[in-house]
């Protein structure tokens, strides 16, 4: 099997959201790729510039970061050239790697945009940004890809923001770290999620538990699924016993803690996704990992003081009512 080390660089209307085509609000301009074998050696590259349908002029802030200008993306392929050409360059037997989860989500938009024949369902790939935070950052935060150049003393000899180059490094770090359990760090693509309970999507692997599910019509009814509020052990499977019940952090979350009784305690997360479509149906991409008594306290104390805040707020509504009514 290959790695598709692949990066994409993508433009934008220059007039904000107002000037945004609804199918496409970002448009690939540039595909750089390079293949890895099992030993982590570059054994072929590919690159194209894509000459723009959309946004033809450049936004200050990507042209900024480029190293090519409006008159060099006119010479480029048509997207859906570019694309197929590039997905037969892939082969048969291989996964996608990239910095970050947005270059699969735009370049699915960009082929759904020209009708493309979809990928793989469900599409599992390696997000090398967040392999490289859970190896070298104890508190597991992201970095950019110049900074993880710096970190892994490699050589940075090419500009950054041209696709291949950046491909390139990506290979690099990929090089670099080699970690062992590779095969279990692997993350699940969702742009596309599961639109039935039996095509639910669930797996326990490099330390934790994930799960996406289908579609639900509110939050709510999300929230009385009992088979997705149910905390299990990401060791064990076993359910685990409530400590912390469900509660809301923001307007898209919500999380709880269990215990299990071999294992210790669990964190889990939930985020609420918008399905699209014409509906207003969400799915739920959840996630339980080990944590420990201090990881317990804090979810603890995040819970009381986000309730001391609802007090506070629910004081300062009746005095304002009592101040208004005198």
């Amino acid at each position: 099997m290959n790695y598709i080390v692949f990066d994409l660089e993508w433009n934008q209307s220059v007039y904000g959201h107002s000037g945004e085509h609804p199918r496409m609000p970002f448009e690939i301009i540039e595909i750089g790729a390079v293949k890895v074998n099992e030993d982590y050696e570059i054994i072929s590259e590919y690159s194209s510039l894509i000459k723009p349908r959309i946004y033809k002029k450049l936004h200050n802030s990507i042209r900024s970061m480029l190293n090519y200008d409006e008159k060099e993306l006119k010479n480029g392929k048509p997207f859906a050239e570019a694309c197929a050409e590039f997905l037969e360059w892939c082969g048969e037997d291989y996964i996608f790697c990239t910095w970050g989860a947005s270059d699969l989500y735009y370049l699915q938009t960009n082929m759904d945009f020209y009708y493309m024949d979809r990928l793989e369902f469900p599409l599992k790939y390696y997000n090398l940004q967040q392999i490289f935070a859970d190896i070298y950052n104890s508190d597991h935060t992201i970095c950019k890809l110049e900074k993880a150049v710096q970190m892994m003393e490699l050589d940075a000899d090419e500009p950054f923001h041209a696709a291949i180059n950046d491909a390139r490094y990506t290979a690099r770090i990929l090089a670099a770290i080699r970690p062992k359990d590779l095969f279990e760090r692997y993350s699940y693509d969702i742009y596309r999620h599961p639109k039935k309970k039996e095509d639910e999507i669930v797996a326990f692997h490099a330390g934790y538990m994930e799960q996406i599910s289908s579609e639900y019509d509110t939050k709510k009814a999300a929230m009385e699924d009992k088979d997705l509020t149910t905390i299990r052990c990401c060791k064990c499977k076993k359910k685990c016993a409530k400590k912390i019940k469900w509660f809301q952090t923001t307007q898209n979350s919500s999380v709880a803690v269990g215990k299990c009784w071999h294992h210790g305690y669990m964190l889990a997360k939930m985020k609420f996704k918008l399905a699209g479509g014409s509906d207003d149906n969400i799915f739920v991409v959840k996630k339980v990992v080990p944590t420990d008594k201090k990881g317990y306290e804090e979810i603890r104390k995040k819970q009381d003081d986000l309730r001391e805040k609802r007090k506070q707020k629910r004081r300062s509504k009746k005095e304002n009512k009592k101040e208004h009514a005198s």
